[in-house]
């Protein structure tokens, strides 16, 4: 399978970093299966020294012989990215990876192709920790189907939707997600400080939690709400917080927020699409 990158930012450098493998040299590895584009020099030849991959400054003629194209450039800069790319489409997959971009518009722009599928990762991926959710178009085969998820599994797992406006829940919910993470953890450390915990010892509490908790749901068969309720014993020091936040409306506030989150999507995908 060969791979075309058409941006080279930090998820297409996760990707090729998955796909690729991070511990054998690149003198060891000559992927020159793997080919990216980028206006950034400096981004290219990095990741040639890295990965060992082939570079380009523009699109070129080395696209056509791609079995899959990865869309990794900006939403804004999309539709003149895929332009340039339109006279080297032929029969490869287009994989986007660009936020807020409808498959039926990234279709238009190029002319009706329809062997595109749209994706929605999010930064744990970094870490080779994501998941992406991830939607077809009719055009796209079952062969296709299958390179986009060997792609995308290279850097955590995968969640396939039959219906695209799902997209945008999946964006509420894990591609936005790590940020209202790092938030509560942001203010379980104010709140350690606050309460005489130095810098350090917060920070050491609140991520060995985080990680913990996360660990513990994922290993249990149980629903998360009944590992709450474990932790909770009436008139204890977890009721007195979890009493204090059902008075405040966090649970309620939280889910105003994802809702909030998922109608920006949306939002997103009908102005990105008016780009003339």
């Amino acid at each position: 399978m060969k791979i075309g990158f058409v941006g080279g930012g930090n998820m297409a450098s996760a990707l090729i970093a998955g796909l690729v493998g991070k511990t054998v040299a690149a003198a060891e590895k000559e992927h020159h299966q793997i080919h990216v584009i980028d206006v950034n020099p400096d981004a290219l030849d990095k990741l040639k020294q890295q990965f060992g991959v082939t570079t380009a400054l523009q699109i070129d003629a080395a696209i056509a012989s791609c079995d899959v194209i990865v869309l990794a450039v900006k939403p804004q800069q999309m539709q003149d990215a895929l332009a340039l790319l339109l006279p080297y489409v032929s029969t490869q997959l287009i994989l986007s990876i660009a936020a807020g971009i409808r498959s039926s518009d990234l279709s238009r722009w190029l002319n009706g192709y329809s062997a595109v599928v749209r994706s929605m990762p999010n930064t744990p991926a970094l870490i080779g920790q994501g998941i992406t959710g991830m939607f077809a178009m009719a055009g796209v085969s079952s062969s296709q189907r299958a390179m986009a998820d060997a792609i995308m599994n290279a850097v955590g797992s995968t969640l396939w939707l039959e219906e695209e406006n799902l997209i945008d829940s999946v964006t509420a919910v894990s591609g936005s997600g790590p940020a209202y993470i790092f938030y509560f953890m942001e203010a379980m450390q104010q709140a350690a400080q606050e309460m005489g915990l130095n810098e350090e010892q917060s920070r050491q509490l609140t991520l060995a939690t985080f990680v913990g908790g996360a660990q513990l749901a994922k290993q249990s068969s149980e629903p998360v709400s009944t590992l709450r309720e474990r932790v909770t014993s009436k008139g204890g020091t977890t009721h007195a917080a979890l009493t204090s936040m059902a008075q405040s409306d966090v649970k309620h506030a939280i889910v105003q927020a994802m809702k909030a989150a998922e109608g920006r999507s949306r939002e997103l995908g009908e102005e990105f699409g008016r780009v003339s």
